[in-house]
């Protein structure tokens, strides 16, 4: 009897992993599918989804109930970026016309999703879900909060097999790019990004050691580091 129950568990466990797993691919394929479908260039079409969002719609509905464990750490870390990224363009959506995520009050910090199996605010995703768990820099590059100052999005989604590499190259890009970091002879400005998060640019050295791991042109160690003000405006294609 004891045997029985004991399979019968096993069993019902196993229905359970492989539900979520088949969720999660479902999920992910949902989310490239609108990624690809309105991000062109770093912008995304809110106009356009706020005539249909049912594509929108229906993978913040699949997000909803799905569980992650940091102990996968690439399907969490996956999961997670592609539903912050998801949630801010909800929020504009919901609030279309709309010129800023600032412009809708408690955007980040007190408007809740329902994602992961739980209600959950932005910062929280940023803060807690990821930055909390792991000691990675890089979020801040894929991570978009919807205003023209964010590094661009992507037209595809994050998963477990391309998480390391799109990491790497969304860091490398922003990192490069002249609008993002703005070098001038012996001076150096940053995207505030760096200064409200500095703490985790920090743990290797200082922003200008962050900095050269990825810069294809080196910056002087000694640059003067200055912060340039963040643009709020909406990515809007």
């Amino acid at each position: 009897m004891k045997k029985s129950l004991l399979l019968s568990f096993l069993f019902f466990i196993f229905l359970v992993a492989n539900g979520n797993s088949q969720n999660l691919a479902t999920f992910f394929d949902e989310a490239d599918s609108v990624f690809s479908t309105y991000v062109s260039n770093g912008k995304i079409a809110y106009k356009e989804l706020a005539k249909d969002p049912s594509k929108l719609e229906k993978v913040l509905t699949t997000a909803a109930t799905i569980s992650v464990s940091p102990s996968d750490a690439k399907k969490y870390q996956a999961f997670w970026i592609n539903a912050y990224n998801l949630a801010v363009i909800k929020g504009i959506v919901d609030n279309w016309p709309i010129t800023s995520p600032l412009d809708k009050k408690g955007f980040f910090d007190t408007t809740k999703y329902e994602l992961g199996g739980t209600k959950i605010t932005l910062n929280d995703i940023e803060n807690k879900k990821l930055r909390a768990t792991f000691n990675e820099p890089r979020f801040h590059f894929v991570l978009v909060c919807g205003a023209l100052g964010c590094p661009p999005i992507i037209p595809k989604a994050y998963t477990p097999s391309n998480l390391e590499a799109l990491l790497q190259q969304q860091t490398v890009r922003a990192l490069n790019d002249p609008n993002f970091i703005r070098v001038k002879g012996n001076k150096v400005a940053f995207s505030e990004i760096f200064k409200w998060y500095k703490e985790d640019f920090l743990k290797n050295g200082n922003e200008i050691d962050f900095l050269n791991n990825y810069r294809k042109e080196k910056v002087p160690i000694d640059a003067k580091v200055t912060y340039y003000t963040y643009d709020w405006r909406l990515n809007e294609q």
